[in-house]
């Protein structure tokens, strides 16, 4: 069925606008059709390294719940972010006190990332390794969790690293370029060329990221 230039999915009770212009869902009420027109949105929020933003949903709530959008890219390209998605990929971790991190891949394989723990909660942390940056070296760490929906955009050129705060937590990744194994990279969790303040002393920690050696003195 088409009605103006938009092409409709039916399904029980609700047909879902698929027109690319605005958002528009279609309730079937118990006599007959009432249009009820959803102006979803994402709020950005700039953190304190360059580049770098928390993105939360705005929801639009009622007695049965909420539906929000997670990811725009009229929305991403607005804010000047980049809106290549070349892979998602899917983090699990069963214990909490695990860290993961931090890890990067070097150009011409530079990732952009926006990160979101939909099960459990992390402390997300990342570093801004840009040679020509008004933040080099500098760090900053955001909880994200199932509860606060909040997901963190990660521009190319950042280390990243998460520490599980609950026992089995997944976390989401929309990345901008392919894996690249030969150009993935790490800096080591405790650093003190970073000082990055981590919630536990002696996370668990797999043999790769123990492995990576600190930076050394900065330049």
């Amino acid at each position: 069925m088409r009605e103006g230039g938009s092409s409709f999915l039916f399904l029980p009770w609700t047909l879902y606008d698929l027109g690319a212009r605005s958002p528009c869902i279609w309730v079937l009420r118990a006599h007959g059709f009432a249009r009820v027109r959803e102006e979803l949105a994402l709020l950005f929020s700039e953190i304190d390294v360059s580049g770098a933003y928390l993105i939360e949903p705005e929801p639009q709530s009622d007695e049965r719940g909420f539906f929000a959008r997670t990811w725009c890219r009229q929305e991403f390209e607005a804010h000047g972010l980049e809106a290549t998605i070349a892979q998602c990929s899917v983090s699990f971790t069963s214990a909490k006190g695990t860290l993961r991190g931090m890890h990067y891949q070097i150009s011409p394989h530079e990732e952009v990332k926006v990160v979101r723990c939909t099960m459990g909660a992390i402390h997300d942390v990342i570093i801004d390794l840009r040679p020509e940056s008004p933040t080099r070296y500098q760090w900053t760490a955001t909880e994200l969790s199932a509860k606060n929906r909040r997901q963190i955009y990660i521009p190319r050129g950042f280390a990243h690293g998460f520490l599980t705060l609950m026992d089995d937590t997944e976390v989401l990744y929309q990345i901008s370029a392919f894996y690249h194994p030969e150009s993935a990279r790490g800096v080591l969790w405790n650093d003190p060329a970073f000082g990055i303040v981590w919630p536990v002393a002696s996370p668990i920690l797999s043999d790769r990221d123990r492995s990576y050696r600190p930076l050394g003195p900065r330049e």
